[in-house]
């Protein structure tokens, strides 16, 4: 007796330092402002150096006139130690500075930003030698960086010779490769070069750099106690969320920005295809009021009937074709009288030759001019045409020739080429959107950085210390308060308001815990103690029972918790709702206390007449558990048990007993019931039967779903068959 007292002494003196303890270190509260200013100053230095880095390559490239532009390794670098944020942050401050030197940098952006995301997490999720890791990395990028970067370079600048590439472009091109594959298999191996001696440099510089003060130069913002990787770790594996507040925020932010993005890019594309039409339109109706005044009105009619015989012919026709070589878009310009049966050409000119042969002959409407063919033949003027063909986009303007009595005695027409805008549009589309790219990935990174210290890391650390919460003892229930209160968290927001609001409650609800303690355990008992009683009344009288009561609460147990994690029923499938299923299935088969012996224990099968008795054990169930809740206080589980009892026979289709209730009509826990009770009928050995083999019963349970079972249930059923397997097979060791 003195030994167990002089124990007791030791745990509770034991108990009281931790406590102490802790109190102690959650008093010291952590000036996470002067410890964010700390943690910047490495960072940015950091973020600098690697500025500097790839300027600095940069510009050695230009100096020495090198094949390699040497502009990744401060990305790189800055990756591996400082995180996503500074990465791109450099990457992105790299390529918008060297546009001042070449104006074409800024669109290989969103490659660099790759560079830093890869890289980060590259090397900060593998786990492979590090040899292997740097030759997988540098192909990887190689092949990104340089196989994108060489096909944008190619739709937005074009083939690019200088004195390093030349020489073997022109082999490979002499081995009967295309001028592109071999242009571009030219750049792929310089990049890759290029690559492979910023990761040498990244390499080291990391072996220099002792490793134990690389995570110094991370980027944090703690609004809280600061917590390790492998605690960051453990929230996130704690939570099992379909939707986490990570992934909301990604979609979110990802959503807004692309919907901006591709908002602006439409606007802006939209803008420049108009204003680059109007251009063309203004510069086509020019050409063409140039021409207008190069023709005599009063001349057309001797243009027509004499052609090249009159003398201002040639003049004319000449003047006309140096106007269409003044432009190398324009493509044809004439002059056309219209009548009723079409166009009369009076001059027609292409941007070769000036076409004689034409002069005279009558040309039919074309289908673009129907509509226009009224204003046309009374000499009014027409908007400009666009139109696309089979020969490409054009741009067709008409201009009437007026004389000196105010009528218009033909129509100037030019035809101008449009099918390069389609270029200058689809390059201009693919410098918009690696800008724009370079931007949203930015915004991402810095808005997932901001949630990360602000809403993620605070929320996930009080979820986390929460959900870890032991409420065993006295001891247990306090530490849960002190744990929750080294937190300290300071993000000066509702987040902050809530934490301290659920400390409260913390402290509050343990105060309440222990006030309440030993009525809550006398209850408790009493309940636990009935069910208990109640089952083996009925155990003592099934001889087939045997183990089956408790072998189908612990069925009914990792059924609930499967569809739980599956997210089935998730509003009602509550940790009281799998408790108390659990704690009333050993009540189910309760009414076979009001089965005669005879019936009960019957070796052979029931006749109908022994079955419709055997059938009011449900029944009978039910009104005993009634009886015992009017008389029990406290007892809600007791509610589930009545259900159980009374419908777990009944079967999803309908045709079940005591009431053929069917579908979402039976109660869910007596859905789960029926599946246990089932499964455990079909792999137990009865005097009238051998048991089936787990897989056997399993694939009978999985025959009758949606028709005596609920899907749902047979699903989460099914997917738990390791653990109900397992508790099939502790009990037969019994």
């Amino acid at each position: 007796m003195a030994i167990l007292k002089h124990k007791n002494e030791i745990h509770n003196n034991t108990e009281g330092d931790a406590i102490n303890n802790i109190a102690s270190a959650s008093s010291k509260k952590i000036d996470t402002n002067v410890s964010n200013k700390n943690k910047f100053i490495l960072p940015v230095v950091l973020m600098i150096f690697g500025y500097l880095i790839n300027i600095g390559g940069r510009i050695a490239n230009n100096i020495y006139g090198l094949p390699f532009y040497l502009d990744s390794a401060g990305t790189m670098l800055v990756g591996v130690l400082g995180g996503m944020l500074p990465g791109i942050t450099v990457a992105l401050a790299t390529n918008l500075t060297m546009y001042f030197f070449n104006s074409n940098s800024v669109y290989f952006g969103i490659l660099n930003i790759f560079i830093a995301i890869f890289t980060v997490v590259f090397f900060r999720k593998t786990n492979m030698s590090k040899l292997k890791k740097i030759m997988i990395y540098i192909a990887v990028i190689s092949l990104v960086a340089g196989g994108v970067g060489g096909i944008l370079y190619w739709r937005m600048i074009g083939f690019e010779l200088n004195r390093f590439n030349t020489v073997p472009v022109q082999f490979l091109q002499k081995l009967g490769l295309s001028d592109f594959i071999a242009w571009y298999l030219v750049n792929f191996i310089f990049d890759f070069v290029d690559k492979l001696l910023c990761a040498t440099f990244v390499s080291l510089c990391l072996f220099v750099l002792p490793k134990k003060i690389w995570s110094k130069f991370e980027l944090v913002l703690w609004l809280q106690k600061p917590i390790t990787e492998d605690d960051e770790r453990k929230f996130f594996k704690s939570n099992h969320y379909a939707w986490p507040l990570k992934k909301k925020i990604v979609v979110v932010l990802g959503t807004v920005s692309i919907a901006i993005a591709i908002i602006c890019s439409t606007v802006c594309i939209v803008l420049f295809k108009q204003y680059t039409e109007d251009r063309h339109i203004e510069l086509a109706e020019s050409l063409v009021n140039i021409a207008v005044s190069s023709i005599n009105p009063d001349d057309i009619e001797m243009y027509l009937s004499e052609g090249r015989d009159f003398e201002s012919y040639d003049n004319t026709a000449n003047m006309l074709f140096n106007l269409l070589q003044s432009t190398p878009e324009a493509e044809y310009i004439y002059a056309v009288k219209i009548l009723p049966d079409g166009c009369h050409v009076v001059f027609d000119v292409d941007y070769e030759r000036v076409l004689y042969e034409n002069f005279g002959s009558v040309d039919p409407f074309d289908k673009g001019f129907f509509e226009y063919i009224p204003d046309l033949l009374s000499g009014g003027e027409i908007p400009p045409i666009i139109t696309d063909t089979s020969y490409g986009k054009y741009l067709t303007v008409y201009k009437p020739v007026i004389n000196q009595a105010g009528e218009c005695v033909c129509y100037v027409g030019l035809d101008m080429s449009m099918r390069h805008l389609v270029v200058y549009d689809r390059v201009f589309f693919i410098k918009l959107i690696s800008i724009i790219s370079g931007f949203l990935f930015l915004i991402l990174a810095v808005g997932l950085w901001l949630a990360r210290f602000h809403l993620i890391m605070p929320i996930n650390a009080i979820a986390y210390t929460a959900y870890n919460f032991d409420y065993k003892d006295e001891y247990a229930r306090k530490l849960n308060y002190k744990k929750l209160s080294m937190l300290d968290i300071q993000t000066s927001d509702e987040i902050e308001g809530l934490y301290h609001a659920f400390l409260r409650a913390t402290e509050e609800s343990t105060r309440f815990f222990e006030s309440n303690k030993h009525k809550v355990e006398q209850i408790e008992n009493m309940q636990t103690s009935l069910v208990m009683v109640l089952a083996d009344m009925v155990e003592n009288r099934d001889q087939a029972t045997g183990l089956h009561v408790r072998k189908t609460a612990e069925y009914v147990r990792v059924t609930a918790e499967k569809m739980r994690e599956l997210g089935f029923y998730t509003q009602s499938l509550t940790d009281d709702f799998i408790r108390n299923i659990v704690r009333s299935a050993p009540l189910h088969d309760i009414g076979k206390i009001a089965i005669p012996d005879a019936i009960l224990n019957k070796p052979g099968k029931l006749s109908p007449e022994e079955f419709e008795i055997m059938k009011t054990h449900t029944i009978e169930g039910r009104r005993v558990i009634e009886r015992a809740i009017d008389t029990l206080q406290d007892a809600d589980y007791l509610e589930e048990a009545k259900y159980i009892a009374g419908y777990h026979h009944e079967r999803w289709d309908g045709t079940g007993y005591p009431e053929g209730l069917k579908g979402e009509e039976i109660p869910l826990s007596a859905r789960i019931m029926a599946i246990a009770d089932v499964f455990d009928a079909l792999v137990s050995k009865r005097v009238y039967k051998e048991a089936f083999s787990y897989e056997k019963a399993m694939s009978i349970i999985e025959e009758e779903g949606g028709t005596h079972f609920d899907p749902l249930v047979v699903d989460a059923f099914l997917k738990a068959r390791d653990d109900v397997f397992k508790i099939a097979g502790d009990f037969e060791k019994e």
